[in-house]
């Protein structure tokens, strides 16, 4: 019997704030959504505790951009990683069902959640018309290809210290994608490819160690800005990169609050504004 592979540290690595509620999230784990030649590519779905059966929840995808790599470097699928973890939980415990998966193929699994989610939402108990995108580091550029297709009916975004694209003949997130190996799948797009109203939420490390990653942030937050897009921004000034991990500070906790009310307001506002009614803040975010 073989043993399981050793977890490298950032595996272990949980997010650095917590909320009581989501610890009690209920996970569905390896739940297939589609079939690939290596065989099926599964998710894990985080619920809130407190949801009501019946109720179609709003749903956020924590988005994988790195093709499987054999050996594993990490010793654990992306989805089992204890931040991929924490954040499923900490989402479930906002009131939101949050989806993490396996890929082959990120573009195109991406593509295949995305429909078997929608396709199957009374299934999962998810509402098709509610579904974000969250994304770190390197699996940025596939979150953004799948925001700038308007055919997926993407509600907003978050985006913590990426790499998000090449703009005014730059290289460095081609060379970024070379070298770390993840799927550059924003080459030969630009800013301007958003659609004009989707909301965005994006945190900046300022002490960022990957090169060049920060200029070409800066540039593409400039063009968005010069295009009038609906972009909130925050700047963690003295936070290095994978600082929801790596900077045990209050201020890294109030910028993961404001990520969790920006998906509260982008995704729950519209079944709140149907209802009539309003909803009051989650527990541990007023």
């Amino acid at each position: 019997m073989s043993q399981p592979a050793e977890r490298h540290p950032i595996a272990m690595k949980k997010v650095v704030y917590e909320i009581p509620a989501m610890e009690l999230a209920v996970v569905r784990r390896d739940e297939p959504y589609a079939m690939t030649d290596a065989g099926a590519v599964t998710m894990d779905l985080y619920y809130p505790a407190q949801a009501t059966p019946g109720v179609p929840m709003p749903a956020v995808i924590v988005v994988l951009g790195y093709p499987p790599r054999e050996p594993n470097p990490l010793g654990c699928a992306f989805k089992e990683m204890e931040s991929s973890v924490s954040w499923g939980r900490l989402m479930a415990a906002t009131g939101i069902v949050a989806i993490l998966y396996t890929s082959q193929n990120p573009e195109s699994d991406l593509r295949a959640l995305l429909r078997h989610t929608r396709k199957n939402a009374e299934r999962w108990g998810l509402d098709g018309k509610r579904i974000g995108l969250l994304a770190t580091s390197g699996n940025a550029p596939v979150a953004l290809s799948m925001l700038m297709d308007t055919g997926h009916d993407l509600k907003c975004g978050v985006l913590c210290y990426p790499l998000t694209l090449d703009a005014g003949g730059a290289t460095g997130i081609a060379e970024s994608a070379l070298k770390w190996g993840f799927v550059n799948a924003t080459a030969g797009k630009s800013v301007r490819d958003l659609p004009p109203h989707l909301p965005l939420f994006v945190a900046r490390a300022g002490q960022d160690e990957f090169p060049q990653l920060n200029d070409m942030l800066d540039r593409f937050l400039a063009d968005a800005l010069a295009c009038n897009l609906p972009v909130t921004f925050v700047n963690h000034a003295d936070a290095p990169h994978g600082f929801d991990l790596m900077h045990d500070s209050e201020a890294t906790r109030e910028i993961i609050r404001q990520i969790l009310r920006f998906l509260q307001f982008h995704l729950q506002s519209i079944a709140a504004s149907d209802e009539g009614s309003h909803r009051a803040p989650a527990p541990g975010l007023s």
